[in-house]
Formats: C-alpha cells, structure tokens, sequence
C-alpha cells in the first residue's frame, strides 16, 4: 500500500525523535522481540566461517571446490553479500546469477548460509532515476556511484533512503531477496546492516543535506519540540517564518542546532536499522536477525551512528569486526572491543563476524608498524586472536574473507586461505578452532560474569566532545585510559548504559564534560541507593543544550559532590603532563583543570598549589568521588603505575572483592559461569611460555580442572587454581566442585 511523502517522513520522524528526548538513550531505545516462530531447522553449536561471495570474488571455477575445503576444514557457515547494485540490473529486473548457486552449493556441503542484505549500494540505473536521493554534503558537493574496495563493485555508499521513493525501490529488493530464499535450506540467518555505519561524513564535509533529509529533520524537531516557535528558541534563530525555513546547520558553530541535528542522523539511522529488521521479521519470522558493528561507541557515535546497545536490541544475534591490523595488537585493545560489545547485546548472543586470519597489504592503517603488530598473522595469531573473543564471550567466528579479494586496494587481505583457496597454516588453525569450538557444546552454554566496576556510556559527552573539538579523542581516549587502568591490574570494567549503573555497586565516569539533566538525575539516584560513584571533572559543565550554568556543578551535582567548583582552566594543549594528588596517589590528569571548595564533602587531594583537586562526600546510602582532571586519558598517555593503583583501590573503597586475582598481570584470565558449568579462560599473549597461579572469590571451591583446549596440566586447591599456559595461547578450564 503506498504512503504519502508526509506519511513516510512523519512515521520515521516521530519513531526516532522518541529516543533523542533528554539526549540520554536508554539501553532498550526500540527494541524488537526477537524472532518468534521458530529458528532454523539446523542449529549450530559454534558458527564458525567466514564471508565468501562478493560477486566480483572468488572466481566461479573455484566456488565448488572452495566449499567441499571449507567444510573439509570444519567450517560450518558463510555469509555472501547479496548486493542490490549487483541484483536488480534494471527496476524490477533481477539477476540472481551466482547467488542460486552460492545456496545450493551450501547446502550440499552442510554449510549454513547468512545473506547479508546490502541496500546501502544502489543500482546505476538508480543513481539516474532518483539523482535527487544522492548523497549531498554540506559543502554542496554530491556523491556518485563508486566501486568499493570491500569488494569491487559498484553503486557505494548507495543513494540517501530519506526519500520515500529511493526507500521504496530498496524495500522492492529486499522484499524480492527474502521471497526468493526465505525457504532455501541453507539459509540460517540474515545480516541487515553491515557494520552499522552510517554515512554521516566529517565535520568539513557532512551528510545528507537532500530535501529528504532536510522534511524528516523538521518532523524530529516537530516532535521533539512541539512547535517551530519553541524549535526557534531552543536553536537560537528567531526569524523562521515556516519549517520550510529549519535547515540542518552546515558547521558546528552553534551548540544546540549541532548537538539536535546530530542526535537526528543517529535516531534516523537507527530508524532505517528498526524498519529492515521490522521487514524481515514480517517476511521470514523463521530465521534469525543479525548485525554487526565495528566496536566503534566510543569514537564513532556522532559520525558513524555506531551504538552497541541500540544496535543489539533490534537484532537477535549481534557482532562485531575486529581487525588487529587496523587496531593494533597491544594486549587490552580486542579484549576492549569485545567487551564492549558483549556490553551492548546485555546477554543476546554475539558473534567475532569479521575476523582476521591473513595479513593487511599497504593500507594506511598499518604504514610504520613493526610486522607482528598484526599485520602479518601466523597461525598462532589466528590462534590467539579466536581464543581472546571467545573469553570475553563471543559464540560464533566468521572471518572477512574466506580467501582474499583479487580486486581492487584490499586484495590478498585478511583471508585465512590463500589467494588461489589452498589451504594454509593459518587456515589449519582456524579448522582446529572451528572443529575444538563445536565438539564442546556445553562450554557455549556459559558465559562471562558480571565485571567487579562498570564504565557508564553517555552519549551526549562523546556527541558534545564533537561539536566542541571536531573529534571524540578527548571522550575516547578517557573512557578506554580508565577500562586499560583496570584491565592492567586483571580487573574485569564492564561498558554499561547509563540506565544499567545500578547493577554494580562501583562505577567510574569518564569525561562527563556535557551530562543532560536526566543523566545527572540517574546518578544522583545511583549514590542515594547505595552506589559508589568516582567521576572524572568538569561534571555537567555544558548541560541541556552545550549551556554552560554560570555556577558549577549544577543539576544537583554540587550536593551530589559536596563542592563547588572555584576555579577551572581550559588548556588541553598544554595539559598533557598536569598532576594531581588523589588519596595519597600523585597521578596524571589530562586537558582541562577544575579546582574545589568544600560544601560538606572532604578533600580527598590536592594540586601542587594546594588547592583542592578531589573532593569525597556521601550522598544518601552512598559515596561520591569527584577528581578534577581527567585520570583516564591520563593513564592512556603515561600507563602510569600510580594511578594503576589508585583505580585497584577504588574497589576496596566501595568494599568490592575482584571475582578473580592473578599473580601475573600479564595474562588475563576470565570466569565464565552458567547452565554449562564453571569454566576459567587463561589468555597469555606473551611470547613465552608462562606458569601462573589464579585465586577465585568465593567460599565454595573446585576439586579438579580439565584443560579443554590445549590439554595441560591444571592443578586445584579449592579456589586456587596453577596452569602453564603457552606462548600466544590459552588454558580454557573445566572447573569442576
């Protein structure tokens, strides 16, 4: 049934100005049900695979063969690119050439099959029908169909889906793709949003600013507002005679037009992500729905819409691509992005769904990097990186290449296989893995527990981080600064949502430089009920709106703190090596400097002026430590030993005793608990051999410990438990009472 122009844009618009209300996101913003009447007729112990079929690659007289090895090794599925701007060569016409046999070859093999479904490529003929729904930026310039060097082919990044017709003729697609193998019996599962990015641009160059995007901007500010006078006020532009006057801002000179339009491009991302997960469900409630991030909440959320938890509540399995080649493979950096995504799926399954198994040719990302800094892995790369995701609680691998594209700036990247499909060394370890993983059902069935200290995600201080600097360094660099001063001491830092901050009785607040009133308000009620809250400085400095309240902090905060601010210093360019005392710790802040006097809180530490640079005061049932700099971007700079201690210490403050200790903070090691049983993870990525002895929390002890993975010897002393572990290896031990 067709819709109005008015109809489309206003049921888009009041769907997702409902979440930006406030700014704070709450973690279940748009949740779906799952699937519901039923899953796939196969059920898979441990996904594990790879992504296969790009159309441009691999060559079709190697497609049989590629599968009898795939499934020879122990892999058990793949996901193809079902690409609308190689499908429908003309409206209405489609070519599902190679796709047919892509499923038919699956299931002739055992192997399942993911269809990720990509309407973020639009037809040639498309790019000319509906040349209105191109991409255009803030500097005028519009963007043209172009290949993409993920997989050589045309009609990148796609035409803008704010236009009721362009959303249409994508709908028409992905309509044709569920009707066509909704009944095939290699499907398993579709993936509806690859990586979930939006096309949001830079700072200099934003998108889209068609007359699409501009009618559902003004019906989010609609209902958002109520009114174009109240919109009028609210953006500090007084002339709008219409809505037909509201244009999107074209630079970040304002705050509150520029935090409003970028809360609207994520809500309208989110609301293009709820729509094709809404669709498929209609069309095929059988299989499963998934997609996969980058683990990029941290940097990305105002340019790319990247969000863990609103991602993982519309789908029923989510994921992740990790490359350590892009990332680096210093020692917290995957156990970070992993759990950060086992953050946001709050316990739905996830998946590692873009891996690495192969090396990263001539990319920028890698220039100037030693070799084994991932670029080029070798079998216990592969070994260590599958067995890193799995300890933080992933339950299915899939690389991003299957064999490497032999196309375009990304060929012979990333893929386990060689370039001609034979097997390698590092695909043996990925068939080991693969074949280890699904023999061992019941270790699938547990999973991470709950970390000792929770890390709140506040969108709005990363959104505003933005506006004010033009990147999300500043918000970035405190909030993993303070996760790696944590981890470096083997202490598990949960990511949560801010709506999730009462399920631990510890958590640390990073760059809390801009809180809305309703962030703050939860806080306030998280220390009244008994919590313990240590925050960085600057609390809700910039409030509702960027508004900057003339004393600080507000919204409650300064009772919440016991301190007013007395003093502050903006001066991040000379600020890399300030020092503060904290309980005795002299530890480094970082970019800005705030200064206290007392309201009913004690000093807690000072600067070397002797001015006040921490302030403790209880707050109803619970605590609150404020520190006037910024310790996590502090640490992320200098790894510092002090501070390191001091974060440890923080535990004893608010009487928590860590889950698991280790005499060797070069290994990690975690406990996975649930219906499969009781099962430590040893994780050593050092290059030599390592003994080490774990201490579990707890009164109720472990007679025995079975090695699952490398078979080595484990001895037991109640809740003390002493493994080697190998070089770039792991011990995944069954506990056993």
């Amino acid at each position: 049934m067709a819709i109005t122009r008015r109809e489309f844009i206003r049921s888009s618009a009041l769907a997702t100005a409902t979440a930006a209300m406030g700014q704070a996101e709450p973690s279940s913003a748009g949740e779906l049900p799952p699937t519901q009447a039923g899953r796939p007729a196969r059920q898979l112990v441990f996904p594990y695979g790879a992504v296969y079929f790009r159309k441009s690659n691999p060559p079709a007289e190697d497609w049989a063969r590629d599968h009898q090895t795939a499934a020879r090794v122990g892999m058990n599925i793949f996901r193809h690119w079902f690409m609308w701007s190689a499908v429908e060569i003309a409206p209405g016409r489609y070519n599902w050439d190679g796709y047919d046999r892509m499923m038919d070859l699956a299931a002739a093999n055992g192997i399942a099959v993911v269809i990720a479904a990509l309407d973020t490529c639009a037809p040639e003929w498309a790019f000319r029908k509906y040349a209105h729904a191109r991409y255009l930026a803030s500097d005028g310039s519009v963007t043209n169909s172009a290949i993409s060097e993920s997989c050589a082919i045309g009609g990148f990044p796609g035409l803008c889906l704010d236009n009721p017709d362009t959303h249409a003729a994508a709908e028409g697609f992905l309509t044709a793709l569920v009707e066509r193998y909704r009944g095939h019996p290699a499907l398993y599962a579709y993936d509806l949003w690859n990586e979930n990015t939006m096309n949001g641009g830079s700072p200099q160059r934003m998108h889209c600013y068609c007359e699409g995007t501009k009618a559902k901007l003004r019906e989010w500010l609609r209902a958002r507002y109520g009114s174009l006078e109240k919109t009028s006020a609210a953006w500090r532009r007084y002339g709008y005679e219409s809505w037909d006057d509201v244009e999107p801002p074209r630079s970040f000179s304002g705050y509150p037009d520029s935090l409003d339009w970028l809360q609207f491009r994520i809500d309208n991302a989110y609301n293009l992500q709820a729509w094709r997960a809404k669709l498929f469900r209609r069309l095929d409630p059988r299989h499963l729905i998934t997609a996969h991030g980058v683990a990029g909440t941290l940097e990305d959320l105002p340019s790319a819409a990247h969000n863990e938890w609103r991602s993982a509540a519309l789908v029923d399995v989510w994921g992740l691509t990790w490359i350590a080649a892009r990332k680096g493979d210093e020692p917290w950096k995957q156990f970070q992005a992993v759990d950060l995504v086992r953050a946001g799926a709050r316990g739905k399954p996830f998946w590692h769904a873009e891996a690495e198994g192969g090396p990263l040719w001539m990319q920028p990302q890698v220039i100037g990097r030693p070799r084994d800094d991932g670029r080029i892995p070798d079998p216990e790369d592969v070994r260590l990186w599958n067995l890193i995701s799995c300890a933080a609680g992933a339950k299915g691998i899939l690389y991003c290449r299957w064999r490497p594209l032999l196309d375009g700036p990304l060929f012979g990247a990333f893929g386990p296989f060689a370039m001609d499909g034979s097997v390698t060394p590092q695909a043996e370890m990925a068939g080991r893995v693969a074949r280890w993983a699904n023999a061992n059902p019941d270790l699938w069935k547990s999973q991470p527990v709950k970390g000792d200290v929770g890390l709140p995600f506040v969108p709005e201080s990363e959104i505003f981080n933005y506006v004010q600097q033009g990147r999300t360094a500043y918000y970035s660099e405190s909030i993993r600064g303070a996760y790696r001063a944590f981890f470096d001491s083997n202490i598990q830092a949960d990511f949560v949502a801010i709506d999730n901050i009462g399920e631990y009785k510890l958590i640390y607040l990073p760059y809390p430089v801009m809180l809305s009133s309703g962030t703050a308000a939860k806080l306030r009620k998280y220390v009244e009920d008994g919590g313990l809250l240590v925050s960085e400085g600057l609390p809700a400095y910039f409030g509702n709106g960027g508004h900057v309240a003339p004393t600080q902090p507000t919204y409650g905060l300064s009772e919440l703190f016991g301190a007013r601010q007395s003093y502050v210093e903006f001066t991040p360019d000379i600020s890399d090596g300030l020092m503060l005392e904290v309980h005795g710790s002299q530890i480094y802040g970082r970019y800005f400097r705030q200064e206290y006097e007392l309201r009913g809180a004690r000093a807690a530490g000072h600067y070397s002026n002797g001015h006040v640079a921490a302030v403790e005061n209880t707050f109803g049932k619970g605590r609150a430590l404020l520190m006037g700099s910024f310790p996590g971007a502090g640490y992320s700079l200098h790894h510092a030993p002090a501070t390191r201690a001091l974060f440890a210490g923080f535990l004893q403050m608010a009487g928590v005793v860590p889950r698991l200790s280790i005499d060797d903070n070069s290994i990690q090691a975690r406990l996975h608990q649930g219906a499969g049983g009781s099962y430590l993870w040893v994780v050593n990525q050092t290059r030599s051999d390592r003994q080490v002895r774990i201490s579990l929390a707890g009164a109720a002890g472990f007679k025995s410990a079975e090695d699952l993975w490398g078979k080595r010897q484990a001895a037991v002393d109640g809740r003390q438990i002493t493994v080697e572990v190998g070089a770039r290896d792991a011990a995944v031990l069954s506990l056993r009472t």
